[in-house]
C-alpha cells in the first residue's frame, strides 16, 4: 500500500511531456497549443519492407507522458506505430506513460456474435496494456465495455460538449434528434435532453458489415428540421439509409452529426449527393484532405477537452466534470 501510494506521488510531481505519432499530428500541435507546451521531439519513418521505426528525441526518465495516436487510417499502421512508440518511452524509463487514442480502431469488434470470430477490441486491449501503457484516455468508444477489457485505468471522455456547442451554432429552432440505431439511442436521448427537444429511433438492421437496411421511423418527423447523430460515420451506409427515411417521412431539414469522421470509401461523395445540408464532426481523425473534398463537412475540435484532461490526469485531479 505504502508503495502505491508514493507512485502516486511520483506522478503528480514528475514533468509533463507529450509526443504525437504520425496518424494525426495536428491534433498533437492543437492540444499542446492548448497546454502551452510545445511537443516532445520524436523520429518515425518506415523502412523499404514497411517496418516501422520510432525512436524518442528527447530525455524521458521520470517523466509522464503522454502518447496522442488515434489508431485511424491506416489502422494497423497507426496501431503497430502506437505500440512501439509505448515500448520505446517505456524501456527509456518514463515513470507513467498513457496512451491518448481519440478513435479506438477495432472498436466494432467487441463482442462474439458469431461462431469461429475475434474479439478484437479485447485483443487491441491486451497488446496495448503489454507494450507499456499505464492508462487510456479515449472519446466516445464505439462499444462502452471496451472500458472493461483493460485491466489499466481507462478515462473514456464524450465529445458531447463540444457537438452540443456546435449543434446550438447552427441556430435552428426546435431541432429534432434522431438516433440512427437502437445501440445510440442513449447517446441520442442525453443529447436531445441537454437540448429539451423531442427524440426520434430509427429501427434498423445490418444486413452485412458496413451494410444496413432501414425498416421504420419511430417519432413523427414530418415538417420537422432533424439531425441524426451517431458516433462513427465510415461508408455513410447508415447515415445515408437514415436520410432517405426520414426525407419520405417528410422531414425538411436533414443535418447530421458525428464524432469520427472515419468517412472511408465513397463516404464523401455519397454524402455531397445527398440531402444533408451538413455533418458535423470532430477531428478525433485527421479531416484535412476531406475536407477540401466537400461542402457538406463541418469540423469542430476536442483539442481543448482533451488537453484538460491531459492536465487533470498529470495532476491527479478529477476529470469527472470532462465525462458530460
Amino acid at each position: 500500500m505504502t508503495v502505491h501510494a508514493s507512485k502516486v506521488e511520483q506522478a503528480m510531481y514528475t514533468e509533463l511531456k507529450i509526443f504525437g505519432g504520425r496518424a494525426h499530428p495536428a491534433l498533437t500541435n492543437e492540444i499542446c497549443s492548448y497546454l502551452g507546451m510545445a511537443p516532445g521531439q520524436v523520429t518515425a519513418y518506415n523502412f523499404a519492407d514497411g517496418e516501422i521505426f520510432c525512436q524518442i528525441q528527447e530525455n524521458v526518465r521520470g517523466t509522464d507522458v503522454f502518447i496522442v495516436q488515434p489508431t485511424c487510417t491506416p489502422v494497423n499502421d497507426n496501431l503497430v506505430e502506437l505500440l512501439i512508440m509505448l515500448d520505446a518511452v517505456k524501456r527509456a524509463s518514463a515513470a507513467r506513460v498513457t496512451a491518448v487514442i481519440p478513435y479506438y480502431g477495432y472498436a466494432r469488434q467487441d463482442k462474439k456474435d458469431k461462431p469461429r470470430v475475434p474479439i478484437t477490441a479485447k485483443l487491441v486491449a491486451d497488446v496495448i496494456t503489454a507494450a507499456g501503457a499505464d492508462r487510456l484516455l479515449t472519446m466516445d468508444v464505439h462499444a462502452g465495455q471496451i472500458s472493461g477489457y483493460f485491466d489499466i485505468p481507462v478515462d473514456h471522455l464524450f465529445a458531447a460538449p463540444v457537438l452540443l456547442d456546435a449543434i446550438r451554432a447552427l441556430g435552428i429552432d426546435d431541432l429534432m434528434i434522431v438516433a440512427p440505431d437502437a445501440g445510440g439511442v442513449a447517446r441520442a436521448r442525453a443529447i436531445a435532453k441537454r437540448l429539451d427537444t423531442e427524440l426520434a429511433i430509427i429501427d434498423k438492421r445490418r444486413v452485412a458489415a458496413n451494410k444496413a437496411e432501414v425498416m421504420n421511423v419511430i417519432g413523427d418527423v414530418r415538417g420537422r428540421d432533424v439531425l441524426i447523430l451517431d458516433d462513427i460515420v465510415d461508408t455513410g451506409g447508415t447515415l445515408l439509409n437514415s436520410v432517405e427515411s426520414l426525407a419520405v417521412q417528410g422531414a425538411r431539414r436533414i443535418f447530421a452529426a458525428g464524432v469520427h469522421g472515419v468517412l472511408s470509401a465513397s463516404a464523401i461523395e455519397r454524402i455531397e449527393d445527398s440531402k444533408l445540408e451538413g455533418v458535423l464532426v470532430t477531428n478525433t481523425t485527421p479531416l484535412e484532405d476531406k475536407l477540401a473534398r466537400s461542402t457538406r463537412l463541418r469540423p469542430h475540435s476536442v483539442a481543448a477537452l482533451l488537453g484538460e484532461a491531459i492536465r487533470r490526469i498529470h495532476d491527479n485531479s478529477s476529470v469527472t466534470s470532462l465525462f458530460v
